[in-house]
């Protein structure tokens, strides 16, 4: 009888160690274990597979990205938008799911006779946006985006904690251009997206640049070449190591993946930036031009994040749960050594309230050293810890979660510390 055995071999000790270590510290980032240890996010089998329920802490760093995320948005010329979870079967036949998409779609709704499909996607509905109304060349270009929430059917074996869900949310954004605006508007997005990554934290990043397939591609050859070349000159012009992909676009335009490399050497798929050839013409969608005709714009779908989802899941793996401090959902925590230093503890609290830092006051009947223990395994970045000495000097004895111990500072050094790291994005 012959067996099949598996193994993995290493040339020296050091890789083996190295490997194991790799292991070991995936163990301890997986984003499944923390979100329940930390109290982030949770899914039920009562509620249905691949979908998330968001607990306060998880859902407020997700507010927290989302809302720093849209300030930037509207800061760099892009207009928030919001759209149906539903439409009817035409707008999905028009746009072609239907046809390419349908066993990633849930089975259809009947209301009143009519057909209804929650949306996998939100680009019929931005472009129906852009069709309300005629567009001159001077309006382009135009920027829509949206945090929009999308269904798709994936197989229950598929489903993986915040990685691979059936209902998540995009950073979803479709740009329409003129030709001659497309190679900047190309350099405009991509520095966009690594300037929105790196405030948090992220900061080696790989691209894959995907190319036309001939025999399974849409639109103009030339349109296709074009932008490729805009989308190959922009990663050279960045600056960003990158592989091509060659005929790994979709039928219906080239493509960016943007890719975060972590600590322990993992690439993340994060950003997409996505030429579409198709669905202008599919939508018949137009611009007015300078000599009064009508031309097809140029339309670029893109994705920052990703998924809210997703992002999460990496972001929470890429700090091992540790946010930084302006992502926190608590920020500092209170520690009064007796019941007698609560109402100083309550005190404080509402001063750090009022400065705009997140505090929660551990007034629980625990000996000091568990509630610290406590904070540490929250990874909650300062513990501020109170007793006779610092109701006497009005100061705070700071721990910090990495195990460092200042000791005792006045309130305002420590408040003064706290706006330096948020700043700083610590």
């Amino acid at each position: 009888m012959l067996q099949r055995i598996y193994g993995t071999a290493f040339e020296t000790v050091d890789e083996l160690n190295q490997y194991l270590w790799r292991l070991e510290e995936a163990k301890k980032r997986d984003h499944r274990r923390l979100g329940k240890e930390l109290g982030l996010f949770s899914s039920s089998p009562e509620v249905g597979g691949g979908l998330i329920l968001w607990h306060p802490k998880g859902a407020l760093v997700r507010h927290l990205a989302e809302d720093y995320c849209k300030k930037e948005h509207l800061s760099n010329g892009y207009d928030l938008v919001y759209t149906p979870h539903i439409g009817k079967s035409e707008l999905w036949q028009i746009s072609g799911h239907l046809a390419w998409y349908k066993e990633n779609m849930y089975s259809p709704i009947d209301i009143e006779g009519e057909e209804y499909y929650l949306k996998p996607m939100n680009c019929p509905f931005h472009i129906m946006i852009y069709k309300s109304q005629i567009h001159s060349y001077r309006d382009l270009p135009i920027r829509l985006a949206e945090w929009g929430t999308v269904y798709r059917f994936e197989r229950s074996g598929v489903l993986h904690g915040l990685m691979r869900v059936r209902g998540f949310t995009q950073d979803d954004a479709h740009l329409f251009c003129r030709a001659d605006q497309m190679p900047a508007e190309i350099d405009r997005v991509l520095n966009f997206c690594l300037h929105i990554l790196q405030k948090f934290g992220m900061k080696d990043f790989h691209a894959y640049l995907s190319t036309r397939d001939p025999e399974k591609s849409a639109g103009d050859p030339q349109k296709w070449e074009d932008a490729t070349l805009a989308l190959q000159a922009a990663l050279e012009r960045v600056g960003l190591s990158y592989d091509i992909d060659p005929g790994g676009a979709a039928f219906y335009g080239p493509k960016i993946d943007l890719k975060m490399i972590d600590a322990l050497g993992r690439e993340w798929q994060l950003s997409t930036i996505q030429f579409d050839f198709n669905l202008p013409e599919r939508f018949d969608l137009t611009y007015i031009g300078e000599d009064g005709n009508s031309y097809r714009p140029y339309m670029i779908h893109r994705a920052l994040l990703g998924s809210m989802e997703r992002f999460m899941g990496v972001l929470i793996e890429y700090y091992g749960g540790a946010f930084p401090v302006w992502l926190a959902p608590v920020q500092a925590i209170l520690i009064p050594i007796a019941d007698r230093h609560i109402p100083y503890a309550n005190t404080l609290s509402e001063t750090l309230k009022a400065q705009g830092l997140r505090v929660h006051v551990d007034d629980r009947g625990e000996r000091m050293n568990a509630k610290i223990r406590d904070a540490q395994n929250q990874k909650i970045p300062y513990m501020l810890v109170v007793g006779d000495k610092e109701m006497e000097s009005g100061e705070v004895a700071l721990r910090m979660r990495n195990g460092d111990n200042p000791g005792a500072i006045p309130l305002v050094d420590f408040l003064a510390r706290a706006a330096e790291d948020v700043a700083a994005g610590n």
